[in-house]
């Protein structure tokens, strides 16, 4: 992690909102600045989304985790990927006959992974893209067809449905992220990837109370409206990264299923509230 913070640039093209940190993410981090070195939270998340999408809920069931860093930022990337890939096995090893059993009134695809998951820069995947013609630049965001295109891409590659995609432009990133050190226009972050869409994104959350007050007023977002948050990082934090997942979207993607409200028992949209 970089001593000096790099420059916190402004978003003149995104079209996403300068977002907060969600309630678990944020009890999360709060927690890492107490000295936690590794922490692991599951609980309900409930979300005004404004999305109306084949994946996306108003509440959820949320897996987060954030952890310290010792030397760089992909240590947390090594331990999620393998947190995931234990879970994809476990799945596989445990509870093969429901698996089958839902299969058989889904048909879908059998999901694919390796021992190994792949780390490809942002700028890379956009690369791979153009080859084949999708116009993709280097510090624009996915489009979610642009996202299934290069999940077959690295299907193909690699032989696996399951990635991480690192080194997000800043632009598009929230206020908390960490600038990459060598190139501030990037980002100490990432998505996972399954099945070519998006289950997590993650970052190297920045750790300094003033650098971070001056992102936040650079994204939008007031200091004001932080003082709990910022309040955690006046004593000193620890370099620390995490990610925060909704496991309906990995039940979805992990099964081949079309909608995430397969996957939950009464599930919450923005036109869905009963029963």
């Amino acid at each position: 992690p970089p001593r000096a913070a790099p420059p916190c640039s402004r978003s003149a093209t995104s079209t996403r909102r300068p977002l907060s940190p969600s309630l678990l993410s944020f009890t999360s981090r709060c927690a890492s600045c107490a000295d936690f070195k590794r922490v692991f939270e599951v609980g309900p998340v409930f979300r005004a989304e404004s999305s109306h999408t084949h994946r996306h809920l108003c509440e959820f069931t949320g897996l987060d985790l954030e952890m310290e860093i010792e030397e760089h930022y992909h240590e947390a990337l090594t331990l999620i990927g393998q947190l995931v890939l234990a879970i994809f096995r476990g799945l596989e090893t445990e509870y093969s006959q429901d698996i089958e059993t839902v299969r058989a009134q889904f048909p879908a695809e059998p999901f694919v992974f390796t021992d190994e998951v792949p780390i490809i820069p942002f700028r890379e995947g956009a690369a791979m893209l153009r080859a084949i013609g999708i116009e993709q630049a280097d510090t624009e965001d996915l489009t979610t067809k642009n996202e299934r295109a290069l999940g077959k891409l690295v299907r193909e590659k690699y032989g696996t449905d399951f990635y991480i995609l690192d080194k997000f432009p800043m632009a598009i990133r929230p206020f908390y992220t960490m600038p990459d050190p060598t190139n501030p226009e990037f980002s100490n972050s990432y998505d996972l990837f399954l099945r070519g869409e998006e289950i997590t994104s993650g970052a190297q959350r920045i750790n300094d109370v003033d650098f971070l007050i001056k992102c936040a007023e650079a994204k939008g977002v007031p200091a004001a409206s932080l003082n709990s948050y910022l309040e955690s990082f006046r004593y000193g934090c620890v370099p620390h990264a995490g990610a925060g997942f909704g496991l309906e979207r990995i039940v979805m993607l992990f099964l081949g299923l079309d909608n995430a409200r397969k996957t939950s028992l009464f599930p919450r949209d923005p036109r869905r509230l009963a029963p």
